[in-house]
């Protein structure tokens, strides 16, 4: 892998190479293998009487991409995009076929190497998080960061992500 001209070294075995971005005061890692680009706020366009977590379509390259709020699963206040925002446009399988989704960031940090040592399971108590939506909690840098479970937070909108991008293109 490439950045800025530079060769990147893998990920140790240990460790978790992940893309850091802000939602609200929460520090999350999304897998950085599975990050396609970042976008800069593109036009959405909101379709009727879809979820409030999946609300609306953007254009990525010519494709059209459900984008998904995260904040809305975690339960986090939501409001409109500032100067920081971006999209994380990622591929997730979901019902074992490949679908590219962007997804709201408050603010995109780094590439990091989050060591899974330092990887805990959620607190059962105290989280305002459904527990299946967490993979874990690990500490980086002196921070909490959040590893969400991707494929549990999309697992019931995957019939729904279909249904707007057919709705899309017709």
């Amino acid at each position: 892998m490439t950045r800025h001209g530079r060769e990147i070294d893998a990920a140790p075995a240990e460790a978790m190479r992940a893309l850091t971005v802000q939602l609200g005061d929460e520090v999350f890692a999304i897998a950085a293998t599975s990050v396609r680009e970042i976008l800069d706020m593109v036009p959405v366009t909101e379709v009727p009487n879809a979820s409030a977590f999946v609300s609306g379509l953007i254009n990525v390259r010519g494709r059209v991409v459900p984008l998904a709020d995260l904040r809305v699963k975690f339960g986090m206040s939501r409001h409109p995009p500032g100067p920081d925002t971006r999209i994380v446009v990622f591929e997730i399988t979901l019902e074992d076929e490949p679908e590219i989704v962007g997804m709201l960031a408050d603010r995109v940090h780094t590439v990091s190497d989050i060591a899974l040592s330092t990887m805990e399971e959620a607190p059962k108590v105290g989280m305002r998080w459904r527990p299946e939506f967490v993979r874990g909690i690990a500490k980086h840098d002196g921070t909490f960061i959040i590893v969400p479970e991707m494929g549990n937070i999309f697992k019931n909108d995957a019939a729904a992500l279909a249904s707007l991008e057919a709705e899309e293109r017709t």
